[in-house]
């Protein structure tokens, strides 16, 4: 893993449901940032009150993940939700 100097910020309470509904900690989605083959785009069907992006990657476990997030113009950068990328998976 390589060092970054990104800094991540979410809701405790946010992140706590989407452990429960997914089976996916925040802690495990700010390392698929680390993922240098990642993939990013606009998640503009999501972006209504601000611009939001998802990212696909592999986080430090080896688990294929899909992370919904806020980049602000100065780090940090807000997780929404992580799930594991799944055939036919939906937003």
């Amino acid at each position: 893993m390589l060092p970054r100097d990104i800094e991540f910020e979410w809701s405790g309470t946010k992140a706590a449901g989407n452990l429960k509904k997914h089976g996916d900690s925040f802690d495990e989605a700010e390392t698929m940032f680390d993922d240098n083959h990642a993939y990013i785009q606009e998640d503009e069907p999501h972006s209504d009150d601000e611009p939001r992006e998802i990212i696909i990657g592999y986080s430090e476990h080896n688990r294929l993940l899909m992370v919904s997030f806020v980049q602000r113009a100065v780090n940090p950068i807000r997780l929404i939700s992580a799930r594991p990328v799944t055939e036919g998976a939906k937003n």
